[in-house]
């Protein structure tokens, strides 16, 4: 699963508006030759992002190159049940990444149009985002 490697702090505030709006970064396709693309903003798990890795891959029969666009760089705490108010945070949960629409979060290469746009719409189906299908090569 994907987390950083190092951070500053451990903890972080929630920010909650951080996925709204248009994306103007990683907004498109750079690598490959499709990708999926968020049409609205949400927060992605890292196991989220996984599953989606593996559903590709697994689709594609590890044949062609997918470049995972997202990372999840924020940490997400939770309180324990029945614990009352105060007594600090509550303990590191999970990572997350900010989407905004219009964000490119997968991109793959080397495989049939077909192929792709099957082994992406399984991939989105593993996340809170609506997500479109993207073709580098088409010029819109």
């Amino acid at each position: 699963m994907l987390v950083p490697k190092k951070m500053k702090y451990r903890k972080s505030h929630r920010l909650r508006g951080q996925s709204s709006g248009k994306a103007t970064k990683g907004a498109t396709v750079n690598f490959g030759t499709y990708g999926l693309k968020a049409l609205h903003g949400a927060e992605i798990s890292a196991r989220q992002i996984e599953a989606s890795r593996r559903a590709m891959t697994r689709y594609i029969k590890r044949g062609g190159k997918i470049w995972i666009r997202i990372f999840p760089h924020k940490p997400i705490t939770q309180k324990a049940a029945e614990v009352p108010m105060g007594s600090g945070k509550g303990s590191l949960e999970k990572h997350v990444a900010a989407v905004k629409a219009g964000t490119i979060l997968f991109e793959m290469d080397g495989v049939t149009e077909d192929l792709a746009k099957e082994a992406m719409r399984l991939a989105a189906q593993k996340l809170p985002v609506k997500c479109k299908f993207i073709n580098a090569d088409i010029i819109v």
